[in-house]
């Protein structure tokens, strides 16, 4: 096994757009020759994009592009400027007149950091695929994590900055990599030693407090918990996998949410992971699963780590040595 950078997984290509003062942006993860892809939605407060695409019993097979956003439900206007750049490309689905480009995607709730009326759009979108590229893929406070935050249990007050994050991994053939914007509810924790990284502040905000023994000691209270949460990813490999394994894949990666972020899949978060395959080499589907969950937790790490101060918020590096 070794580690990768995502942008070595051959057949895609990402890109970030954003405007760092509205605090959104939104990311393009193109395959133009179409991967097979799946998704699966643990939140309670999703927003998505063309998600009956990838049901089973949906005709299509492949998609050419996942666009994660900020901007709440207002984001996955992104998702158009998609359609505009790939249509302009002469990629999609063939339908005899012209080809209509199939773009799934997921959009996280950021409109309480910078302008709440700055959201990504379709013009922006279409920036993102105009930088989705083949060269090393920026990290922290780029596209769908510009406005990301973490630690909300408690409201705004006490939550501190998240990002965008990657992490790859390669063993024999098989490539696998993970790209996720963590704007959970909950706490970052560390994939390997279990502490915490990014989250809730205690009082003073001089130190990292715990969500999950916050939320015990009010287990008896109705609180208004602060809903613009969820954490939204994709998995990229180059692995030969049908829609129904796609799916599937989808699902045991949000096991790699469960390892690092805590608490996960609340009914304030959307949390949805989509897969793409490009189908280049035989993989064992269990083996990929476990493989998927490891690159994803550790993207999230990164997100956390890499993310930089803004809109007053503290990031990791505030309290990692």
């Amino acid at each position: 096994m070794k580690e990768i950078q995502i942008n070595e997984i051959k057949g895609f290509k990402i890109g970030h757009a954003q405007n760092h003062d509205g605090g959104t942006g939104c990311t393009a993860i193109i395959c133009e020759a179409g991967a097979f892809a799946g998704a699966d939605v643990r939140g309670s407060g999703p927003a998505s994009r063309e998600s009956e695409l990838l049901k089973p019993l949906s005709i299509a097979q492949q998609i050419h592009c996942v666009m994660l956003s900020g901007g709440s439900a207002y984001g996955l206007a992104a998702g158009d400027g998609a359609m505009q750049f790939l249509e302009e490309k002469g990629v999609g689905f063939d339908v005899g007149v012209g080809v209509v480009p199939l773009v799934c995607g997921a959009s996280l709730f950021d409109l309480v950091v910078g302008d709440p009326t700055c959201r990504p759009d379709k013009k922006m979108g279409y920036k993102a695929c105009e930088a989705a590229g083949t060269k090393q893929v920026a990290q922290g406070n780029v596209g769908a994590g510009t406005g990301a935050t973490v630690g909300k249990f408690l409201g705004m007050d006490r939550m501190m900055k998240s990002g965008l994050g990657t992490f790859a991994l390669e063993i024999d053939t098989v490539q696998c990599g993970a790209i996720v914007a963590v704007n959970a509810l909950g706490d970052v924790i560390d994939y390997d030693t279990g502490r915490p990284i990014a989250g809730i502040l205690t009082e003073d905000k001089t130190a990292l407090a715990s969500t999950r023994e916050i939320m015990y000691k009010e287990i008896a209270r109705q609180r208004d918990v602060f809903s613009g949460n969820t954490t939204i990813g994709c998995i990229l490999t180059n692995a030969k996998l049908t829609k129904n394994q796609a799916n599937k894949l989808a699902a045991v990666a949000h096991n790699g949410f469960a390892k690092a972020i805590s608490p996960v899949h609340t009914s304030v978060d959307g949390d949805t992971i989509f897969v793409l395959a490009t189908g280049e080499v035989d993989a064992n589907l269990d083996a990929l699963g476990v493989l998927s969950t490891e690159v994803m937790a550790r993207a999230i790490n990164e997100a956390a780590r890499s993310a930089q101060p803004a809109y007053g918020l503290k990031t990791a590096a505030d309290f990692l040595g």
